[in-house]
């Protein structure tokens, strides 16, 4: 393990591979890496490479459709990096160790139309379904109003979760609320593990393009800044719950956007609690440096900067304008891994 990497994860923080790559995990786990999380755009790019193609003609010959291919060989992909990371569940007592499956994205598609209760009843049920007989799996389940009504039934069921597309502190204690709910129904609540996937990055976008009235010392760490702020409220509210695990933040959305950034900019913001979520790039990065890491995530800008963030940020707007990039970002991707699939199948066939 590099020197940068040991001292952020001796300062408190868990660092988990934003990646299901079977070579990536291996790699990163080496480095110091204790969990993984997936979605359709890491499926479609291994896919993608070709050295999935052998398995892919496998399962075409089993006369499955492309919505079969494609969810067999993501629970085979996140079931693969289950198995590297099962000894840290093991060894810490389901507190750590865990990849992450993400729900059909579909249900979120605004094409699909589908009514509400419809939608929280299919989460409710894939999320039992794809959790069941994995241990060390979490069902990763967006932040918008279904997946938000759907929380509390797969908590009472013990289902592990990483509640994510997170961007306010309204949705955050929305989530916190209903796990909590379903948790005291659970009666195995003593092994009960949730995380809660805080997006930084796409703030600052955001405000880098529509609060440009912020001034350079604002501008930039507005996502750092709600990140911290989340970070406090989720340790406060599961205070005192008296859970032996840990409900944590997921750090997500590390990788920086601004070339001008340093690649660990938000790594060492939010250094020293709970879990990161990066990008095999920043994780290379960060190993390739000779920075040393130390807690920072509990450390706040001056006063009069917050002040300004609060009064030149519309939060509501904010959260509104990113859930809605945000649910289009969550939908596309899956239609095109299913458009990949259906390419594929043609090319290995003929």
């Amino acid at each position: 393990m590099s020197r940068a990497l040991k001292s952020l994860i001796e300062c408190g923080t868990k660092l988990w591979l934003d990646s299901i790559d079977p070579k990536l995990v291996e790699e990163n786990f080496a480095l110091g890496a204790t969990g993984a999380t997936s979605n359709p755009i890491i499926i479609a790019d291994l896919l993608k490479s070709g050295r999935f193609d052998d398995r892919l003609r496998e399962l075409s010959a089993e006369g499955l459709s492309d919505s079969e291919v494609a969810w067999r060989m993501t629970d085979e992909l996140v079931s693969s990096a289950e198995q590297v990371f099962l000894p840290v569940w093991q060894r810490t007592g389901g507190n750590d160790g865990y990849v992450s499956f993400e729900l059909d994205p579909l249900l979120e598609d605004p094409q699909l139309d589908m009514p509400h209760a419809d939608r929280v009843a299919e989460y409710v049920a894939s999320g039992k379904q794809w959790s069941e007989g994995h241990p060390n799996r979490m069902i990763k389940v967006p932040a918008t109003p279904a997946g938000l009504d759907s929380l509390e039934e797969l908590a009472a069921a013990g289902v592990p979760l990483n509640v994510t597309l997170i961007f306010s502190a309204r949705q955050h204690r929305a989530a916190c609320e209903a796990v909590w709910r379903g948790v005291q129904r659970n009666p195995r609540r003593s092994s009960y593990k949730s995380v809660y996937s805080i997006f930084v990055s796409r703030i600052d976008v955001y405000t880098l393009q529509q609060v440009s009235a912020l001034s350079p010392a604002a501008q930039g760490i507005v996502g750092i800044v709600n990140a911290q702020r989340l970070w406090r409220d989720n340790t406060d509210f599961w205070a005192g719950k008296q859970l032996p695990l840990a409900q944590e933040i997921i750090f997500a959305s590390t990788g920086t956007k601004d070339p001008r950034d340093l690649p660990w900019k938000y790594v060492a913001a939010l250094a020293g609690s709970d879990i990161q979520t990066n990008p095999p790039a920043t994780n290379a990065a960060v190993a390739g440096s000779s920075e040393s890491f130390s807690r920072q995530v509990d450390q706040f800008p001056p006063a009069a900067v917050l002040e300004e963030i609060d009064r030149l940020v519309d939060f509501q707007l904010l959260e509104r304008t990113l859930m809605e990039q945000g649910i289009e970002k969550f939908a596309t991707p899956q239609h095109q891994l299913l458009k990949l699939i259906q390419s594929k199948r043609a090319e290995l066939v003929a």
